[in-house]
């Protein structure tokens, strides 16, 4: 009786094993070799960017800063936090800040050490850092999904605040909250939201007196809220009649913080389309139609953006999160300033103007919804996980992941032959 020997089927097993690691480390070095540069565009232009990081790590929640950029250098930095968000300077210096953070004792209905999340005002100091002058924050069930992303402050004193744990937007003043809108008024709540990511409100703004945009990022909407009136506009508003009030996402995808541009306009920063869109009302129709829309800069497609500001000169300030960059782009979408952030940065906002109420609209495109980047759902979905878990590279693709897998077939597939000879 002929058979394959066994020394024969163990080098069987080792080569492939050996090919599959080949087949990986070969090509992330030929696509790390190959891959563009991003952060170094630079006009030479006179520009302070303050910036704040959600950070790193599994899930994004280690090692969050907030700090301020003049051109490319970095003048302050405050750390010392699991993750910090929405930033946003006020008239004396100083810096308000969403925040999370672990190791409360003071945890209300939940177990100690608990997490906190809410707003601080930062100062910087004289060695290059920033101390937390004041702090409101409360106690929540978990790091993630319950955070406040925005804080605003209201020229009554009164901050204006995202609350995902209980899913509203409300005002506080001296500790007491002074109103507030429950998104249960609109939209059917879970029986206890505080232990789901339900709606996973990011973003308020004022845009008048009394009007807040808000971003409701797993709705697919945005709303505008009055005081006194609740909800008086909605952009993306569902038109399926199936009960959910769910927009369409193919129009916004789970998004984060708007900028209304004027009446009848917003920018958007469309995360889970992955791309920034300019958004029109039809004076006709009264729907939103993308009126521009940008998928990439310096060669290298979006990836999860979550900030997009219409800058006074004209030009599109970018926060791509999962690339770990800033961008400054112009209406044809060519950048004019980078920067490389450290880690993964959520928002940024360019000095001393912020982020302001009313700016340049872009022209009308009529290919404004063409998508050159067409995703594949599963290898793009374990691309996701990858880099918000372990911050792989920008130039880290759907192919690699596909290649991963490959690979890892061929190296467990060849331990399994080599395991079966002995």
């Amino acid at each position: 009786m002929t058979g394959v020997r066994p020394n024969a089927t163990r080098r069987t097993g080792a080569a492939l094993a050996t090919l599959g690691v080949v087949l990986l480390v070969s090509s992330l070095l030929v696509s790390a070799a190959l891959a563009p540069t991003v952060g170094t565009a630079d006009d030479d232009g006179a520009r302070q960017t303050l910036v704040g990081s959600q950070g790193g790590g599994p899930g994004l929640h280690e090692a969050g800063s907030v700090y301020l950029l003049d051109g490319k250098e970095t003048q302050w930095k405050a750390g010392g936090t699991d993750s910090y968000f929405d930033v946003t300077m006020l008239d004396n210096g100083s810096v308000l800040a969403g925040f999370m953070d672990s190791g409360y004792e003071d945890c209300g209905p939940y177990d100690a050490p608990c997490t906190h999340t809410g707003f601080r005002v930062l100062e910087p100091n004289e060695s290059g850092g920033a101390d937390i002058v004041s702090e409101y924050s409360f106690p929540v069930r978990t790091r993630a999904n319950s955070e406040v992303h925005d804080v605003e402050l209201l020229p009554s004193g009164e901050f204006l605040v995202t609350d995902m744990e209980h899913e509203r937007v409300y005002t506080v003043k001296g500790g007491e909250v002074t109103w507030q809108w429950n998104a249960s008024s609109r939209y059917e709540a879970p029986p206890d939201p505080t232990k789901a990511d339900w709606l996973h409100i990011n973003d308020v703004d004022v845009i008048s007196e009394d009007r807040y945009l808000v971003s409701v990022r797993n709705a697919h909407q945005l709303v505008v809220v009055e005081r006194g009136e609740g909800v008086v506009e909605v952009i993306n508003e569902d038109e399926d009649d199936d009960g959910d009030n769910f927009g369409d996402p193919e129009l916004l995808n789970q998004q984060h913080n708007p900028q209304w541009l004027g009446e009848g306009s917003v920018l958007v920063a469309d995360s889970h389309n992955d791309r920034i869109v300019e958004l029109h009302r039809n004076e006709s129709t009264g729907d939103w139609d993308v009126a521009w829309a940008l998928y990439e800069a310096e060669g290298v497609s979006f990836s999860w953006p979550r900030d997009a500001d219409r800058l006074e000169n004209g030009n599109t300030l970018v926060t791509d999160s999962l690339n770990q960059r800033v961008v400054e782009v112009n209406e044809s979408g060519a950048t004019v300033w980078s920067y490389k952030t450290p880690l993964v940065p959520y928002e940024a906002e360019r000095l001393p103007e912020g982020e302001t109420v009313g700016a340049t609209r872009y022209a009308a495109e009529d290919d404004a919804r063409v998508n050159p980047d067409q995703k594949v759902p599963v290898l793009s979905f374990l691309l996701v996980v990858l880099q918000t878990g372990l911050q792989v590279p920008f130039w880290f693709t759907e192919l690699h992941v596909g290649i991963t897998l490959v690979s890892l077939t061929m190296v467990l597939g060849g331990a399994v032959v080599a395991i079966r000879d002995r």
